[in-house]
C-alpha cells in the first residue's frame, strides 16, 4: 500500500523535539504540540519523506542510518510512517527553524504524550516506541 506521508520524533539527549503548530484555523490542529515530517513528494521513500520535512522544519540534516525504530499506521484506508532518532543534546544548537509552526521546543517524552494540546495520533505512536523500548531494556 502506498503511503501519505511521515513523522519523525527526534530525541536530542532524553528530551524530544515538538513544534507548537501555527494557530490557523485551516490547518489540522491548529496550536497544538506536532512532531516534524509531513506529506509525501513525488516518489519518496517513507524514510526520506521524514528527513526532508525534517531539514526542511528544523534544519537538522540526517540520514536513514540515523533512523533507529520505524512502524507504518494505517487510519481510513491511507497508510503514514512513524520514525524515531536518537542524537546528542548537543545537536540542539544545529536546529535552524523553518517557516511552518510558531517555534519549537524541547519537552520530555512524557509530558509530550501527557499534554493535551499535543497531536493525539502522535501521541500514541510515540507512546507504542517508548513501550517497546522500554520491554527491551528488560529483555
Amino acid at each position: 500500500m502506498d503511503f501519505i506521508g511521515a513523522k519523525l520524533a527526534v530525541f536530542l539527549g532524553d528530551k524530544v523535539l515538538v513544534i507548537l503548530r501555527d494557530d490557523k484555523p485551516d490547518i489540522p490542529f491548529p496550536g497544538y504540540w506536532d512532531l516534524p515530517g509531513g506529506g509525501r513528494e513525488n516518489n519518496e521513500t517513507p524514510a526520506q519523506c521524514a528527513l526532508r520535512e525534517t531539514e526542511e522544519e528544523v534544519g537538522l540534516k540526517l540520514e536513514e542510518i540515523d533512523l533507529l525504530w520505524s512502524r507504518s499506521y494505517e487510519a481510513e484506508g491511507k497508510r503514514s510512517w512513524f520514525f524515531v532518532t536518537r542524537l546528542p543534546a548537543k545537536m540542539e544548537r544545529d536546529i535552524r527553524f523553518g517557516d511552518e509552526g510558531q517555534r519549537w521546543a524541547l519537552m520530555d517524552a512524557e509530558t509530550f504524550c501527557a499534554h493535551p494540546k499535543a497531536v493525539p495520533n502522535f501521541k500514541s505512536r510515540l507512546l507504542d516506541y517508548l513501550g517497546e523500548k522500554s520491554v527491551d531494556l528488560w529483555e
